[in-house]
């Protein structure tokens, strides 16, 4: 079920590391049976898409993960799912730079995703704000509700039924580090909604926009007091803790608000040993490496790579699904983008400024 499609495209493929070239006569991605092929219209940049050019570069992969666009074909089993339409408007996220599917990536004319990794937007949302969902709905969803294992369920999600307040007592604290990020907004929005008491960390600057995704409550990461402050909000019972930064100084205030009796830990970047040594005996720390999602093996050196995991695409599926359902009723707002021109040049700059500065607050976001 395709409309004319052509047999090559405009895509920015890495060359080498820390390498890119926009190129005119790429492959087409082929179109399996579970697969969405998409007409790209924006796309947003990760700080995972310099991390992958500088350290994982696959030559003549196409790199990116954040994408928007419209369904232009469809795989035989995603046409019997009958989720999706041609001309669909939708927004997800690929494993680009994959040397093992170097003509997947979002930065290209044309995107091969997985169907059931999909979100059908509204016609109020714009393309460049469907861009930021992919890679922000896929990491916080894996990370609150099948690794760290948060006491609610994707079924309690799709209800999205914030707890009230007369009910409030009885529901766990989530501590997110790194309320401000991309995934930090989107994991505070969606613990909400599964009606869990979500609490942050960001910068003064940012408590707002933080508020605004359903914090119950901010703290200042810089004060010498977080740690203690988190403490006496949650009654030295916080269990559950969320780190969206994952650089050694997050991980010890995280270690350090967690309750007398501790609980879990979950980062997006391998924590450090020494720090979680220091609590070996109540806390169990893990990190999550979001490409797990698809179910294939994940190709990265050391301890990046993963071997298949087909358990974790029946869980983004009903992830995406649960999401699905709040979107449908406006209740999942976008992450804050920052549109910017230059179409397929302007996207090769941006990767370069995401190598050298992370963006808070924001997402950097290309029309194409």
């Amino acid at each position: 079920m395709t409309s004319t499609l052509p047999q090559t495209q405009t895509a920015i493929v890495a060359t080498g590391p820390g390498q890119l070239e926009i190129k005119y006569d790429v492959p087409m991605p082929q179109l399996g049976p579970d697969m969405a092929i998409v007409k790209t219209a924006a796309v947003a940049i990760n700080p995972a898409d310099a991390k992958m050019l500088d350290y994982s570069a696959a030559a003549g992969a196409i790199i990116g993960y954040d994408y928007a666009g419209t369904v232009v074909a469809l795989g035989e089993d995603a046409i019997k799912a009958g989720k999706l339409a041609i001309g669909d408007r939708v927004a997800g996220l690929v494993h680009g730079m994959n040397k093992l599917l170097p003509d997947v990536g979002a930065f290209a004319e044309y995107v091969g995703g997985s169907a059931d990794l999909l979100l059908k937007i509204p016609d109020t949302m714009c393309f460049e704000e469907g861009a930021s969902f992919g890679t922000g709905v896929a990491t916080a969803s894996l990370s609150l509700f099948k690794e760290l294992g948060v006491p609610a369920t994707l079924d309690q999600l799709k209800t999205g039924e914030p707890a009230k307040e007369e009910d409030k007592a009885g529901r766990e604290f989530v501590l997110v580090a790194g309320g401000a990020t991309a995934t930090g907004t989107r994991a505070i929005q969606l613990l909400k909604l599964a009606g869990l008491r979500p609490i942050a960390t960001a910068s003064p600057g940012s408590f707002d926009l933080v508020y605004r995704f359903g914090a119950e409550k901010v703290f200042d990461y810089r004060s010498p007091d977080c740690a203690a402050d988190i403490k006496a909000y949650t009654g030295n019972e916080l269990a559950y803790t969320f780190d969206c930064v994952s650089q050694a100084d997050t991980t010890q205030l995280c270690y350090a608000a967690m309750g007398r009796a501790g609980g879990r830990y979950v980062a997006l970047e391998p924590y450090r040993e020494s720090v979680a040594a220091t609590r070996a005996l109540t806390v169990a720390p893990s990190w999550v490496m979001v490409l797990t999602i698809f179910g294939r093996q994940v190709a990265l050196d050391g301890e990046y790579g993963r071997e298949a995991r087909p358990e974790d695409r029946v869980f983004g599926a009903q992830a995406f699904a649960a999401v699905q359902s709040l979107l449908d009723r406006g209740l999942i707002n976008t992450h804050p983008v920052k549109p910017s021109s230059g179409g397929w040049k302007g996207v090769v700059d941006g990767v370069n400024i995401i190598r050298t500065q992370a963006m808070s607050g924001q997402k950097l976001v290309y029309a194409v």
